[in-house]
């Protein structure tokens, strides 16, 4: 009788990952083991395919693997409950990448404010009243000064 499934090869191909992530995301139990062949080989079912475009997908919007672990574990043994916690933990990253949409367009403006300025020597930017680079504000927070060999 011969045993049916996808071989590892071919689930990693069909979900655009490598065969190492694929072990990987087993080790790490974000995917079921696999049958075995009578040969030895995995034979995955093509929900493994959909399990790994669902873990990559959710990297992708910032959830590291072990909240995708935690998300996935949730959602096998929600028991009839329509909730697996993803609507707050996305609630926590939406919250944390508006954080960083902020730092980001701060960030921007003050170098979008140092090439208009002509900023070219870091040193006497510093010591120039219109530099709009914030080293007075980092010194004030505490922020240890960049020493020479950073």
């Amino acid at each position: 009788m011969k045993a049916t499934g996808l071989r590892t090869g071919e689930v990693a191909d069909a979900a655009g990952v490598n065969v190492q992530t694929l072990r990987y995301y087993e080790r790490r139990g974000l995917l079921a083991e696999p049958e075995r062949s009578p040969g030895g080989q995995r034979l995955y079912g093509e929900e493994a395919v959909t399990a790994l475009r669902v873990i990559k997908a959710a990297q992708r919007l910032g959830f590291t693997l072990g909240e995708v672990a935690e998300l996935m574990e949730a959602g096998r043994h929600r028991h009839g409950r329509p909730v697996s916690g993803l609507r707050e933990r996305a609630g926590v990253k939406l919250t944390e990448v508006d954080a960083k949409i902020a730092d980001l367009t701060t960030i921007r403006a003050t170098l979008a404010a140092a090439v208009e300025a002509g900023c070219d020597d870091l040193a006497a930017c510093a010591a120039s009243s219109c530099c709009p680079l914030p080293f007075a504000e980092l010194a004030a927070d505490g922020q240890p000064a960049p020493g020479p060999s950073e």
